[in-house]
């Protein structure tokens, strides 16, 4: 599963994003130990489209996103965005172009200052780079408050802790457009609102992306949420790509045991259908600190053999568009079946 390589990357001339070879690293105490958190992820965005990035929780997809945005910096690998390399700018040549690149968080509530007004919240960005006139910052606000569904004569004033959930991420989102970036990192959402309330900000951000003209990057761990709104999606696990796929392509026919095993696991709306009677990926997620030798997936995997311990797979393409890092893909028409309580 898991591995490195580049194969799946377009040409440099027909992508507004660009990442390398990203390396993301955090010590462990005093212990000389560190958490491989991303180790050789490699990924590209074109314009006007949406890139979904999926994975179980702890598999770095969130420190993918914030490490695009240099927070943390990487310790190794390149971001190009809009042709400039994000590892080697700093200062204020990092900060406007962050002007460029937003991202809205996972937690709605907690990434408002909730001390601060949200007209103060969203204008922020105009205010520190003076753009505009104050008539045209004003303006501003009122536009993007009214794209996302807020009221200005009557929300203006308010303070974080007086709206629900939903409405703190249309905050949010409307913070991140009232500067025009071209790229957008949206980490997870809608995975803190109730299931109606994710529908609307789910189309909140496809009018969004049509009215300014955005590229996205949606980071979820939820498969069927990321169908629906990408164009490409990026599978991970434990620090790792392991495959890269249109999404019809990717829920038809999988390439590789994890996503099939991500594919099995989303609940399906039939009662008759008991979970126990369901594939289910066996094992336990590894220590991102001593990560497993070779494919790092295959001290779960139902397909592993003693090559998967020896050698890293790369990152090839198997069906047009699709790409997988597994020595032994799964082949067309194979699926997943339950064999001693694992994957099989």
């Amino acid at each position: 599963m898991a591995g490195s390589g580049t194969a799946h990357l377009r040409p440099p001339d027909e992508t507004l994003l660009r990442v390398e070879e990203l390396v993301v690293e955090f010590p462990v105490g005093r212990t000389g130990l560190k958490v491989h958190a991303v180790t050789n992820v490699s990924l590209d965005v074109k314009p006007g489209e949406t890139l979904g990035l999926v994975g179980e929780s702890g598999c770095g997809k969130s420190t993918t996103g914030k490490a695009i945005m240099q927070l943390p910096r990487p310790k190794s690998g390149r971001v190009l965005f809009e042709g400039a390399d994000m590892t080697h700018l700093s200062g204020e040549e990092l900060r406007k172009t962050r002007t460029r690149m937003k991202m809205i968080f996972q937690d709605p509530i907690s990434s408002l200052n909730p001390r601060r007004k949200v007209e103060d919240i969203i204008a922020e960005g105009l205010r520190i780079w003076k753009i505009g006139t104050r008539e045209e910052q004003e303006q501003k606000i009122d536009e993007v408050m009214l794209a996302v569904g807020l009221d200005p004569s009557l929300q203006r004033g308010r303070r974080p802790f007086q709206f629900s959930g939903g409405q703190c991420q249309r905050i949010s989102i409307a913070r991140a457009v009232i500067t025009d970036p071209t790229l957008i990192i949206c980490d997870e959402p809608v995975s803190a609102l109730d299931v109606s309330v994710q529908a609307q900000i789910l189309n909140l951000l496809e009018d969004m992306k049509a009215r300014y003209g955005l590229t996205l990057i949606f980071i979820a761990h939820d498969l069927a949420v990321v169908k629906n709104v990408s164009d490409r999606i990026v599978v991970m696990y434990l620090g790792k790509i392991c495959e890269v796929s249109p999404p019809d392509a990717l829920y038809k026919q999988p390439a590789h045991p994890y996503t099939a095993g991500l594919l099995a696991a989303i609940p399906v709306p039939d009662p008759s259908v008991k979970p126990s009677e369901r594939p289910a990926l066996a094992g336990e997620i590894p220590s991102p600190v001593a990560p497993p030798s070779g494919c790092r997936f295959r001290t779960r995997c139902p397909k592993a053999q003693d090559r998967c311990a020896a050698e890293e797979p790369q990152i090839r393409q198997v069906a047009p568009g699709q790409f997988v890092a597994c020595h032994f893909p799964m082949a067309p028409g194979e699926t997943l079946a339950t064999r001693n309580g694992q994957v099989a």
